[in-house]
């Protein structure tokens, strides 16, 4: 008997491996996907729901009040609506950004109570439990009313479910609370089962504060209100007559009513009576261009859809997207790391048009109306390093109309964009980052947009010395080859008008425009001015052309103010022309003190793999010959430290899927190592098996292959296209692409 129970157990031991391991074969791409990464270690990641590239999303908000100290919204540079560590809720807020350095949006926020009004946030706040999030999902338990909050979204709508318990039940609609630091609301109770409004956003990195811009919103409830109201607080009024203003000061409670409230403080109530278990849901439609949009946009792309229906037909757009990359072998975890961020990566740039095509344009000065998809949210000087490379091979048609959406901007602004936001252009950060991804994606094939019109965008950013926004002091960058002192940031900003020059200077190649292409490759040569060769390090220079005294080379790490550059400091600038390593190669000396100094940013832990200027560092061995399993080991290192399946499982800011995008690509063992330039160097994949769908109006072939051969867990030996030798750790885009297999073996 002990025998046969013995095999009995081992069977069943046996079967049960079968089920688990057919139960996650089974999984879908988008099961993969985990929100809360990123939602820690300030990843600025928000765990809501979302559709790809959508303009409506849910996020819980916990950044507010004293109990969330010391990551509290208003304590500290904050930019994320959700921190994962506090746990003190105020509601859900309907229209967030993922992965921003500034606070912005985070606004219409949604809150489920039980028992009387209670209108201070602070007060009916509560903490949470049970938290699950997923693709399109998102739910929680709100300890303070045992009320569950389920969450889904739709491309321009957000959709609350609530379940509340037996009593008095309330939802609260509050415009006075967000993550942005802008005013100025509205809102008007349409009936006992609608609610219209507007916030006022726009304070994005406190640039242009005067460019504040409205988000429309129309609120519908499944069950009518068995009472509802407005409320309005106003700032307390220290002048003679506010001792004759018994409401100087106070909320104001109005019953009942369906005036229009206008104000900064102000929010709306309805409530129920239930006298068992209910749900209500609440579905809300988002636009940029009026109230009457975003009804017409909760109409047409909800209705009367259930919230299970626009959760599936959601669920399923996230997984259609995520399964143009098919993985094989690799744990869960490295599945869930890599489909989560691809996943980040499909969030921003994010639809701006309504579904009439309807959408503001730059300066707000009329709508415009487009038959195709208006993009916004474009953070450029990240996202050219490696996010609109990764759209052009996997989602090209979504790059060409980025694309197309940067030229409108141009049309409309004079300027292509460089941080542009819902229709606003911030003008955050440095270069001139658009010039480098038109130029990427026409080079890479994709060329269904006005390629001369963005031409001549290019040629005004890059030609224009007097008030040019984009390239501020491209007087002297062009006078003298680089900025000086008195410019901000004068060394990585001449790095960064260098990469965007020969970036132009491919494009003009490519369209025949020869002289064009040899002055503008002349030009990104020009940060050899900046190259100490006694430090073998990049430094500033004063207007009369002589070094910047004191220099201290380490000063600017950690996100420090500095002379010299923006957001890092001499070591992390280092290597940063990637479109002229070479050249780089013959200024430290050679390949042997190329490497040396390369390698001594890792070992005095110089190296940021939070920011982007350093972050190509690793692949930068491939160019040394016999180094290459120096970029295997740190790219596989980097990898598994600082990417992880936890709330902290990002470096720091995603940067609107900027890191999200490098580790795509360095799972998949590729990796776009010149900005606009459409090659790729190579390393060891971290599946067995990369699948990667191509959209046949741009390639001709179904999919490309990425293979790796293990015999030991060591360096490459060999790589081959179609299984003959590659014989280098480059590949163009085009062999890629009209290759059938890439195969990396490894010794």
């Amino acid at each position: 008997m002990v025998l046969k129970n013995k095999n009995i157990i081992q069977v069943t031991c046996i079967l049960y491996m079968l089920f688990v391991k057919s139960t996650i074969s089974a999984q879908q791409p988008a099961d993969f996907v985990n929100p809360i990464i990123g939602t820690s270690n300030y990843g600025a990641a928000f765990p809501g729901p979302i559709a790809p590239r959508g303009m409506a999303s849910i996020s819980p908000f916990n950044v507010s009040g004293p109990q969330n100290l010391p990551l509290e919204k208003d304590s500290q540079w904050l930019s994320n609506p959700y921190v994962n560590e506090n746990t003190f809720l105020t509601g859900f807020s309907q229209v967030n950004l993922s992965g921003v350095g500034c606070p912005e949006l985070g606004v219409i926020l949604l809150m489920p109570t039980t028992g009387e009004v209670e209108i201070d946030h602070l007060k009916y706040g509560s903490t949470y439990s049970d938290e699950v999030a997923k693709a399109a999902y998102y739910s929680v338990n709100i300890d303070k009313y045992k009320v569950k909050g389920e969450f889904t979204a739709s491309k321009r709508v957000g959709v609350s479910r609530f379940t509340f318990p037996k009593g008095q039940s309330n939802v609260l609609l509050n415009l006075g609370v967000g993550l942005t630091n802008e005013e100025g609301a509205m809102i008007k109770v349409v009936s006992n089962t609608e609610i219209e409004g507007m916030r006022s956003v726009g304070s994005f990195c406190y640039n242009s504060p005067e460019d504040a811009y409205p988000v429309y919103f129309v609120a519908k409830f499944s069950k009518p209100a068995a009472k509802f109201g407005v409320w309005k607080k106003p700032a307390k009024y220290n002048g003679v007559e506010g001792q004759w203003m018994g409401y100087n000061g106070k909320a104001r409670m109005m019953e009942n009513t369906i005036k229009t409230v206008v104000g900064d403080s102000i929010g709306s109530y309805f409530t129920y009576k239930f006298d068992k278990e209910e749900t209500v849901e609440v579905k809300i439609g988002i636009s940029y261009v009026s109230i009457e949009n975003a009804r017409e946009n909760l109409a047409k792309e909800v209705g009367n859809k259930s919230f299970e229906t626009v959760y599936k037909e959601t669920y399923d757009e996230w997984n259609e997207e995520l399964s143009k990359i098919a993985v094989e072998g690799g744990s869960k975890d490295d599945k869930t790391i890599f489909y989560t961020a691809l996943y980040h990566t499909l969030i921003h740039p994010n639809t701006l048009n309504d579904v009439n095509g309807e959408y503001p344009e730059i300066k707000r000065s009329k709508i415009g109306k487009t038959g195709g998809t208006r993009y916004t949210v474009f953070s450029l000087w990240d996202t050219y390093r490696n996010l609109h490379q990764l759209m052009s091979l996997v989602y090209p048609k979504q790059q060409s109309d980025m694309v197309k959406s940067m030229i409108e901007m141009y049309d409309e602004n004079g300027w292509l964009p460089k941080w542009e936001l819902n229709s606003t252009e911030t003008f955050t950060m440095v270069g001139d980052p658009a010039s480098i991804v038109i130029a990427d994606t026409y080079l890479k094939g994709i060329r269904d947009f006005n390629v001369q019109k963005a031409y001549k965008a290019m040629l005004k950013g890059a030609d224009q010395m007097e008030n040019n926004p984009l390239r501020p002091g491209l007087k002297d960058y062009i006078q003298k080859g680089f900025l000086t002192t008195d410019n901000r940031g004068p060394v990585s900003t001449t790095q960064e008008y260098n990469i965007s020059d020969y970036a132009i200077s491919l494009l003009a190649d490519a369209l025949g425009k020869k002289a064009d292409a040899k002055r503008f490759k002349a030009r990104s040569f020009s940060y050899r001015k900046l190259f100490d060769k006694n430090l073998k390090l990049f430094r500033p220079r004063i207007a009369n052309g002589s070094w910047y005294e004191p220099f201290d080379p380490n000063s600017g790490a950690n996100f420090e103010e500095n002379v010299g550059f923006i957001e890092g400091n001499a070591w992390q600038y280092n290597f940063m022309v990637p479109h002229d390593i070479n050249g780089l190669k013959k200024l430290m000396g050679g390949d042997k003190a190329f490497s040396a100094q390369l390698q001594k940013i890792f070992d005095s832990k110089q190296f940021d793999m939070a920011n982007e200027p350093d972050i190509a560092n690793p692949y930068l061995f491939n160019y040394v010959k016999g180094e290459e399993f120096k970029a295997q080991e740190n790219v596989k290192r980097l990898v598994r430290e600082y990417f992880q399946n936890k709330p902290k499982g990002l470096p720091g800011n995603d940067d609107t899927g900027t890191m999200s995008a490098w580790l795509v690509y360095s799972m998949m063992g590729i990796y776009p190592i010149v900005p606009g330039e459409p090659v790729y160097t190579i390393t060891t994949p971290m599946f067995d098996k990369v699948t990667i769908k191509l959209d046949s109006k741009y390639y001709k072939n179904d999919s490309i292959v990425i293979e790796k051969e293990v015999n030991t867990d060591g360096k490459i030996k060999a790589i081959q296209l179609n299984g003959k030798p590659l014989n280098s750790f480059f590949i163009s885009h085009d062999n890629l692409v009209n290759g059938k297999t890439l195969k990396v073996i490894q010794n």
